[in-house]
């Protein structure tokens, strides 16, 4: 699996449904920060010792990638961007309600009226001039813009929990990017997002740095050109975002990817197995390695991988909430409660769960259990939007509840 950092979200309509409704576009939150687990000096000799791409008439070496693959500016804006800002912004003193007028002026009907579009990569200027945006670009745009307006706004990177195929054996690695938006006072952050995630699939956040994000623009750009089969562009574009970001275990794992279809299998299990030395739970490298090793006949090897694949799905919660998901798909609800009564065993004070378990109970007429567990998800939620969702839904529960006895 090749990531993306990008991701389309499913709306949900309230009252009562069972999958939680999605985060507002614009909301409170609260950013964790992730650390990092091995030494820049290591990760630049690895990358420097890459081996070089083996084309049909030529080989390209990762000393030549900087000089073929150029790196735009992503927050670079124009006058006419510069005149947009001042347009909605100038004269407000309060930087919350520049917030709010600046969001509203770009996703507005009557104004710059963003649209989103999963493919539509590119820099502040362009999206500003085009119209639409992925989640990636438009973080850059309003980076960029809200710079512009005095704001204090970054890049952040939502970690998304993990979904399996329906053997339960194979992992969609999603990887998600919006704007934190910080204001003085009271430590207020804004949460900014074309297309915001259900808060249930948000695990963890991080802010990233300018050059990140550039990486990330790179890798987007590799995957692309890999779904394409355009193999020199992608390895360019996959070594470049590397030797911006050399740290991200996902772009080592997309390296291997294109090693991989350009026929290079131990390039392709080097950049697997230096995943798992950044990230030993990278899901995506293990999973890579048991595909390797099964189109190289090497048994032994596969069956290492996919027991360690195994283990990490059956000791993770949200593997047991996946199949509670399946099982509530179709209607099986007590089947539903089994996995996500195995999933609590293992994370006990998840908000998310404790909230979807008591949305089985109330599918299941048990009302009294459905207000327990929905009241401890809102003791354990962190996010002030989580709080709000979880208190209206306990409050249709326990109507319900009344207008049954």
């Amino acid at each position: 699996m090749v990531p993306f950092a990008c991701l389309t979200a499913r709306n949900i309509q309230w009252p009562i449904q069972w999958k939680p409704a999605s985060v507002g576009v614009l909301v409170i939150s609260i950013a964790m920060a992730l650390a990092g687990c091995s030494s820049s000096a290591v990760r630049h000799e690895q990358l420097s010792s890459l081996p070089p791409l083996q084309l049909p008439d030529r080989t390209l070496t990762v000393q030549e990638v900087a000089a073929l693959t150029a790196t735009p500016d992503l927050l670079a804006i124009d006058d006419e961007m510069r005149e947009f800002v001042q347009r909605y912004t100038s004269g407000v003193s309060s930087r919350r309600q520049r917030l709010m007028m600046l969001h509203r002026a770009v996703t507005g009907a009557g104004a710059l009226d963003l649209q989103y579009d999963a493919l539509a990569e590119g820099t502040a200027i362009e999206v500003f001039h085009r119209g639409s945006a992925n989640c990636l670009s438009y973080s850059s745009l309003f980076v960029a813009l809200a710079r512009e307006a005095g704001l204090d706004a970054t890049y952040q990177s939502l970690d998304v929990r993990p979904q399996w195929t329906r053997q339960g054996e194979r992992v969609m690695v999603r990887l998600h990017v919006n704007i934190m938006v910080k204001l003085p006072g009271r430590n207020q952050q804004y949460m900014v997002d074309i297309d915001p995630l259900p808060t249930r699939d948000i695990t963890g956040s991080r802010e990233l740095s300018d050059v990140e994000a550039e990486a990330l623009y790179h890798n987007n750009l590799a995957m692309d050109a890999l779904a394409n089969e355009d193999i020199e562009r992608a390895w360019r574009h996959g070594v470049r975002a590397l030797q911006l970001s050399s740290d991200e275990a996902h772009f080592w794992v997309n390296l291997g990817a294109i090693y991989r279809s350009a026929g290079q299998y131990r390039a392709a299990e080097n950049s697997y197995l230096y995943a798992l030395k950044l990230d030993r739970w990278e899901r995506s490298a293990m999973n890579n390695l048991v595909v390797l090793y099964s189109l190289e006949g090497r048994e032994q090897e596969r069956q290492k991988w996919a027991s360690r694949v195994a283990r990490y799905r059956d000791t993770n919660p949200y593997f047991h909430a996946w199949l509670g998901d399946t099982a509530a798909d179709s209607g099986d609800w007590r089947t539903a409660l089994e996995h996500y009564e195995q999933a609590l065993d293992l994370s006990p004070d998840d908000s998310n769960l404790l909230y979807a378990v008591g949305l089985i109970y109330y599918q299941l007429d048990q009302y009294q259990q459905a207000s327990g567990y929905i009241e401890r998800a809102i003791e354990r939620a962190t996010l002030r939007s989580e709080v709000d969702l979880y208190e209206m839904q306990l409050q249709a529960v326990q109507q319900r509840q009344l207008a049954d006895t």
